[in-house]
């Protein structure tokens, strides 16, 4: 009967070990879904600066930076909210603005910017009088990834804060920091209170402190941006007629019934007024309607085969009317990038994220020229070559070799073609010939039938 009892208890013991590894697993994934392998250290982070005290509050300058290789804040920009821990107010920003003032009206005399708990901030247009600007405001929100332009991947404001305290023990830091960017995406965590920021003057020759900074860190996750995906990839080859498309409904169906105008014809007539119709949101998508329905299609083709060289061509077309993508970028994952030997008409660098691994490349546009991917239409393209060099121990165009492992268009995962329907080389040609040596062949056959007979 102890038997019995002992074994039953192991058992029940397993099956409760069982069941609270599946909740630490559950409750982990809500925790590692913003994790992004390509780029572990990569987060936006907002650093608060206390500059000087107030009769009734303080001075701080509001600086966001983005710490991500390949993820950027596109127009119409960044939007930054939090709640206020007290009754704070405030009197007057430069380089940034509130969207909503609130209500103010318990202020005799002077009224303050904005009253709200919970204000949200935009940054100002570019051209804003001199008199409003502060460093690094004033881009209407847009700023660059880390290794695009790393000058450009900050911006501030300045806020005055009222009704706030007027020492370090006295301010409450504010809580539930949430940024769009412009839409949702971004998770950030709570406000921490670490050493004050150390500024250097001009010559050098001084250094001044902040009086008090708090740091708040925001993560990205695709899932929290969008239910569907963004992009899908196509692939093609000169060895195979297959054209392999986007995988069908990649990025929703089109449905009609349920959502009327989720799409448009290329050759519409009312296209022009599904576009910039009355009370049209010019930054609602309107993709065209295609099987995949995604607004971004990266096509991979394998263009040219060289006796040291291979050759390939991207295309990356926009089927959204209503986006001009500005400052987009392309990250491919793919095993021969360690041999690329040039790139025609993008710009490039290697990301590594393993050190001795270089198997990832981010492209993004060259400045003035394809950095903008204009709305869908005949322009709404940009492409380029790729040239890369054979690697004799590892080169081989059999089984999908030649095609990218993963592709991400502005920081997010396309949707690839399920790996058997790659164009791989056709069964009865499994090793590539060349044109002379081909000629030999037929030559040969021709010569041995006329023999024989």
């Amino acid at each position: 009967m102890d038997t019995f009892i002992s074994f039953r208890s192991i058992s029940e013991l397993r099956i409760l070990s069982a069941l609270l590894f599946l909740f630490m697993f559950c409750s982990s994934l809500r925790l590692t879904e913003a994790y992004d392998s390509l780029d572990p250290n990569g987060n936006i982070t907002i650093k608060w600066d206390i500059m000087q005290w107030t009769a009734d509050g303080y001075v701080a300058v509001v600086t966001i930076f983005n710490y991500q290789q390949y993820r950027h804040i596109q127009a119409p920009g960044w939007t930054l909210g939090w709640t206020w821990a007290k009754k704070e107010v405030i009197w007057t920003m430069m380089g940034g603005q509130t969207t909503e003032q609130g209500d103010c009206s318990r202020f005799k005399g002077n009224t303050p910017h904005c009253c709200k708990k919970d204000p949200t901030v935009v940054d100002l247009l570019p051209g804003t009088p001199y008199n409003q600007q502060i460093a690094n405001c004033c881009k209407g929100g847009v700023i660059n990834s880390w290794v695009q332009d790393p000058a450009t991947t900050v911006s501030s404001f300045q806020v005055s804060v009222g009704q706030a305290g007027t020492t370090n023990k006295t301010v409450r830091v504010p809580k539930n920091f949430t940024l769009k960017a412009p839409g949702p995406g971004y998770t950030c965590g709570v406000a921490k209170i670490v050493k004050p920021s150390k500024f250097i003057s001009q010559d050098g020759r001084r250094t001044t402190q902040a009086l008090m900074t708090w740091n708040v860190t925001c993560t990205y996750s695709q899932f929290l941006a969008q239910k569907t995906p963004t992009c899908c990839v196509s692939l093609s080859s000169f060895y195979n007629n297959t054209i392999v498309s986007c995988p069908t409904c990649a990025c929703g169906c089109q449905n009609n019934i349920t959502e009327p105008g989720s799409c448009v014809e290329g050759d519409s007539p009312y296209l022009a007024s599904a576009i910039n119709g009355p009370g049209k949101n010019s930054f609602t998508p309107l993709v065209q309607c295609t099987s995949h329905m995604c607004p971004i299609r990266v096509h991979w083709h394998v263009k040219l085969n060289y006796k040291e060289y291979w050759r390939v061509k991207v295309t990356i077309t926009n089927f959204n009317y209503r986006m001009n993508y500005t400052q987009w970028n392309l990250v491919i994952q793919h095993p021969n990038f360690d041999n690329l030997t040039q790139v025609f008409s993008f710009n490039y660098k290697p990301l590594t994220p393993y050190a001795a691994i270089n198997d990832t490349a981010m492209l993004w546009g060259i400045k003035y020229y394809n950095d903008l991917l204009m709305a869908a239409g005949p322009y709404g393209n940009v492409q380029s070559e790729l040239l890369f060099r054979k690697d004799s121990s590892t080169f081989s165009f059999e089984k999908g070799w030649a095609f990218p492992r993963r592709i991400y268009f502005n920081g997010d995962n396309c949707v690839m073609p399920p790996p058997d329907a790659y164009p791989w080389l056709p069964n009865a040609s499994p090793v590539l010939r060349s044109p002379f040596t081909l000629s030999l062949t037929i030559l040969w056959t021709i010569l041995a039938h006329l023999l024989l007979n």
